[in-house]
């Protein structure tokens, strides 16, 4: 059976109880995930050597040599990483850094997420914005001097489903030349409307690949279908956007097995979507109203190798950095191969025109303003772009 959304649903009836699997229309990155042996992938990162990673650093592009830079035994090699990824972001992208500020829409969700504030179980003040609140938030941003925003909200197809982003696009593409959005995942079809309205980027995050992982911290809602959102990344670029966002969120398991097999992902997503192009981000878990402790910790040098390993796997991938992050690290972090930051952040609706702590969906660590923040990318050399992107300059 074939739903509304495209989706095809297998069914099978045991007693009383329908069970629905979910089946890709067409094949995607679902299918050559379950090839995948993540045994095999998990003793090759803890028994990688350091033969292994010398040779990575002299042909770091292939999903081998990934592994290799995101074991233990690379900790060693930190320094010279670094030294690399520098070299080859600055080849790539230059000096320069882009902007963007988050706009929360709502905090409304139907999914229960253990490690997010917004999750349904959490009895916290709901909002969603309405066009006077979001035109309020516009102006501020733009009064910051931001040409980059990200749409962002909890999941909630009903209220904050197609309609909803259909009545406020318009509005927010004549206010910023770039439009991304971080919303629950749609059908192909969704997707190529919503580029019709303006949509430029989509950021889809895995969470975990580790399938019993998710489970644990997805219980109950449409991000429970593991497969339905591993598949979101092809289904965005059949649709024609632009640029699609991968991430893992950093503690909910084994921080190198899921680093490693969003490298298979982006690998894959390369190869056979071509046409667009690919971003990363690498959020570690904070804290939330209700969330969980981290599984496992990961150091402020494993970000570091983290951010290497992936910058010279792919010297054409932009790598963002949050305000989840402390000043001091970020600051660090800035020159290694970061292309992305955001500066100044809310994350809550509203947010930017009545902060309130309550409606937010994490704590934030870096609390500078937009004009701190760039003072210090300036300090180090780099180059602060709020906008390097406009139609009219591909247009024909």
């Amino acid at each position: 059976m074939q739903l509304a959304s495209g989706i095809v649903v297998a069914e099978t009836q045991i007693g009383k109880v329908r069970l629905n699997e979910y089946r890709p229309e067409q094949p995607g990155f679902s299918s050559h995930f379950d090839a995948l042996d993540m045994d095999r992938l998990r003793f090759g990162i803890y028994s990688a050597t350091a033969a292994d990673v010398e040779r990575a650093l002299r042909q770091p592009e292939r999903l081998e040599s990934l592994m290799a830079l995101l074991s233990p035994a690379a900790a060693s090699y930190l320094e010279n990483m670094a030294q690399l990824s520098v070299a080859a972001t600055r080849k790539r992208f230059g000096a320069n850094i882009g902007l963007y500020l988050p706009l929360y829409l709502s905090n409304l969700c139907a999914n229960e997420c253990d490690y997010c504030g917004f999750t349904m179980g959490n009895r916290i003040k709901r909002k969603t914005l309405n066009d006077e609140e979001l035109a309020r938030e516009m102006a501020i941003i733009k009064g910051r001097g931001f040409d980059s925003v990200l749409l962002v909200s909890g999941e909630h197809e009903t209220k904050v489903g197609m309609d909803y982003f259909r009545r406020i696009l318009p509005s927010v593409k004549q206010q910023f030349s770039h439009l991304a959005m971080e919303v629950q995942p749609l059908a192909e079809g969704e997707y190529r409307e919503l580029v019709s309205l303006g949509l430029d980027a989509v950021m889809v995050y895995q969470e975990t690949y580790q399938r019993r992982t998710y489970a644990a911290h997805h219980t109950r809602g449409r991000k429970s279908d593991f497969g339905w959102r591993l598949d979101t990344p092809d289904r965005l670029a059949r649709a024609g956007v632009d640029k699609i966002g991968l991430g893992v969120l950093l503690g909910l398991d084994d921080w190198r097995l899921d680093a490693l097999v969003m490298g298979h992902h982006l690998h894959y997503l390369e190869r056979r979507h071509w046409r667009s192009r690919y971003s990363i981000s690498l959020p570690r878990l904070r804290p939330c109203v209700g969330g969980v402790p981290p599984k496992v910790e990961l150091s402020d040098r494993g970000l570091v190798q983290l951010i290497c390993a992936f910058r010279l796997f792919s010297d054409s991938l932009d790598i963002s950095l949050s305000t989840r992050e402390s000043p001091e690290l970020r600051d660090n972090l800035f020159s290694l191969g970061v292309t992305q930051v955001s500066a100044g952040s809310a994350t809550s609706p509203g947010g930017y025109a009545a902060p309130q702590s309550q409606l937010d969906q994490f704590e934030i660590s870096d609390e500078r303003t937009v004009d701190l923040v760039v003072a210090e990318l300036q300090l180090r050399g780099l180059n602060p772009v709020f906008k390097d992107w406009e139609r009219s300059w591909i247009a024909g």
